[in-house]
């Protein structure tokens, strides 16, 4: 497994420049040979994607030494940094508040009970078990995304601190990316966001196409990605694209939950084929997974199986099928080995055999009704077995390994926090916007521009022709198209925020940027039917004045939109809520009621139809004047109104546009990510 390799050059490296194997990564962190250490050489080697090459093991500055025949500007990937990891006594409850059933319980419930494991770099580890069994908590766990309760998790001997974040890749279950972005796009995008910022853009696309390459992502690298309601690449390909987002900046340790979840057995095949070369690269893979097939188990080296939170085994995978015969446990037909221990943790023991001892050491006082009845133990029975078996057999060993301590070469851990902390890691608010804004412009040109959303305009603008349901509509429209904004990102929002890789002001500007261009398109194609239709003033200042009315109702119903949807992140909730306020504000907007009683009256001032529907007036039948009637409209329907020049409207709508945007970043900024960012 070559550990440098060009990104855009073909594998003709000589041997001696590929001199590390896969070897040196897999055995325990003392073995290692410092000089095959990232640490002895410059302290921007540990950077990801500054110009490095191979000498004698050695990691150097490109710029030392360049005998390749590629650009000069072109990168490598560095080694990964070695990280060993190891987690004993791990403990998770959650407090008797938050447990649904609180009659059935006056203590905390345990979620994980001392779990104790490690894992090399180099290595596989499945974290196995049935649903509910604690895979995903302790995932999470090691991970650093939940605080760890009682026990203790160490990276090179050290605790978790915010300089690993950058080291650790975590993959999600759910497949969070952008619909409609392709597969090159979605990767380009996250390197230009996340590598750090002292590699040119041009780095940060080869980048991008390296793991795009590396995840044989080529075939399908113009395809978008597609999602639940939009036809994009298979299940499988999004999953790696997925995986892609997390090794771009080539991390340490990678942690997926259930990656092979809706794959059939070849793509699951595929991503853990995948996993393993990922390890031979020298990085830690850490993975939860449910059932796998019997070629996939296979590729696991390690095994945590989990029964309601306690380890039943944890060793090599290969050493799980002889140990579960070391204590009477075998299956009794041809099965498949992930089937036999998924069983188990169950505590279905049918087809299996199961040893003599456990009737006799468990039938006085215990709970087994299943023996009486002549049908084998019971699963809490046979659980309370295994986990028994295992404390007494193997779980002291494995303990004892991990009193072991790592040798940690040129203090690796504490050089890494004074590099990932630095401000260059991350890119200038100036360019996060830049990337954003172009990101999110390619994003929602497709639900701009749908069929149905033209479509639904062209046919408004001509069913309806009266100045009141124009202001409606340009009002009430973007306002419930704005309410699912940040509930359907709220995923890929908390999960890019959980990395750091923008700011939270460079993203809400950018989201908002990016709707005043598209806002304009439809309007003005609306508005040219009306005026074709009604026959409204035939003035080019008349039409540009009442374009920019309706622009105005637009952004400020989008802000209020914005600021529902981020208020309650539930789009059912956000709706029910914005239904009332739409009948609100069409009732006193003017139109159906005249007069609004005075205990109301101030329910209008807030309304945006009621200011746009007032600008309308003005602008199309010059309700103001100079004599003694000045104010009052000329046509006798519109005589109840008296309009000023229009600047309280103007000034109404604006405070609106800021106001309702400075409430929802607020309460955004109060949205919970999964780590602290």
């Amino acid at each position: 497994m070559e550990l440098y390799e060009d990104l855009n050059c073909e594998k003709s490296r000589s041997s001696t420049e590929i001199d590390i194997e896969t070897a040196n990564f897999s055995v325990h962190m003392e073995e290692l040979d410092n000089n095959n250490v990232p640490g002895k050489s410059d302290e921007n080697a540990y950077i990801l994607g500054l110009p490095v090459i191979s000498n004698g093991g050695k990691i150097v500055p490109a710029n030392e030494e360049d005998t390749d025949s590629c650009r000069p500007n072109e990168i490598k990937i560095q080694p990964t940094l070695p990280m060993y990891l190891k987690f004993q006594d791990v403990k998770f409850k959650i407090t008797k508040m938050a447990i649904e059933d609180v009659k059935s319980s006056d203590e905390d419930k345990y979620i994980l009970h001392g779990i104790t494991g490690s894992v090399h770099p180099g290595e596989v580890l499945a974290l196995m078990g049935p649903s509910g069994g604690g895979k995903t908590t302790l995932l999470n766990l090691l991970s650093g995304r939940v605080k760890l309760d009682s026990g203790t998790i160490t990276y090179n001997d050290q605790p978790y601190t915010k300089s690993l974040k950058k080291r650790i890749g975590f993959v999600m279950q759910d497949d969070v990316a952008f619909p409609h972005l392709t597969v090159k796009e979605t990767l380009t995008y996250a390197a230009l966001l996340r590598l750090p910022n002292n590699l040119t853009t041009l780095q940060k696309k080869e980048r991008a196409t390296s793991v795009i390459t590396e995840l044989g992502l080529e075939r399908c690298q113009n395809t978008i990605v597609g999602g639940k309601f939009v036809r994009g690449v298979s299940g499988g390909e999004r999953k790696r694209v997925c995986i892609g987002n997390e090794i771009l900046l080539n991390p340490s340790i990678l942690f997926l939950d259930e990656p092979t979840s809706g794959l059939d057995s070849t793509a699951a095949l595929r991503i853990g084929q995948m996993l393993h070369t990922i390890a031979e690269a020298g990085k830690t893979v850490i993975t939860t997974i449910h059932q796998p097939s019997s070629r996939l188990f296979g590729m696991f080296d390690k095994l945590i199986l989990l029964g309601k939170g306690s380890s039943i085994y944890s060793g090599k995978a290969s050493e799980a099928m002889p140990y579960f015969s070391s204590i009477g446990c075998s299956p009794l037909i041809s099965m498949n080995p992930a089937e036999f221990l998924i069983d188990l943790a169950n505590g279905n023991v049918n087809d299996k055999s199961f040893p003599s001892q456990l009737e006799v050491n468990l039938l006085p006082g215990s709970t087994n009704q299943g023996l009486e009845n002549g049908s084998g133990p019971s699963p809490v029975d046979v659980h309370e077995y295994l986990v028994e078996a295992y404390e007494s057999r193997a779980a002291k060993l494995n303990k004892r390994k991990l009193l072991k301590p790592v040798v940690v070469v040129d203090s690796e851990i504490e050089k890494l926090g004074r590099l990932t902390s630095r401000k260059s890691n991350q890119a200038p608010w100036r360019d996060q916007f830049s990337i954003l804004l172009r990101r999110d412009l390619k994003e929602r040109r497709h639900e701009y521009f749908s069929c149905m959303r033209v479509t639904q305009v062209i046919s408004t603008a001509i069913v309806i022709g009266l100045l009141f349901f124009i202001s409606v509509f340009w009002g009430f429209f973007p306002l419930f198209t704005a309410i699912f904004t940040f509930p359907q990102e709220r995923a890929m929002l908390a999960k890019e925020r959980s990395v750091d890789m923008y700011k939270l002001s460079a993203y809400f500007v950018a989201r908002n940027t990016s709707d005043l261009p598209l806002d304009l398109i439809l309007p003005i194609a609306f508005l040219v039917i009306i005026y074709l239709m009604v026959g409204l003033r035939p003035t080019f200042t008349a039409f540009s004045l009442t374009l920019l009315t309706i622009f105005l109702s637009i952004v400020a119903a989008q802000g209020l939109g914005l600021i529902i949807g981020a208020a309650f992140m539930d789009v059912k909730k956000a709706t029910t809520l914005a239904s009332v306020i739409v009948m609100t504000f069409m009732l006193s907007g003017g139109f159906f009621i005249k007069e609004v009683p005075l205990f109301m009256s101030w329910v209008r001032y807030m309304s945006f139809n009621h200011h746009s529907y007032r600008l309308l007036m003005k602008i199309q039948y010059n309700c103001s004047g100079s004599g003694p009637e000045s104010g009052y409209c000329e046509s006798p329907l519109m005589r109840e109104l008296r309009l000023d020049e229009g600047g309280r409207e103007v000034g109404a709508l604006m405070a609106m546009i800021i106001g309702y945007r400075l409430l929802a970043y607020i309460f955004l900024r109060r949205m919970k990510t999964s780590t602290t960012a």
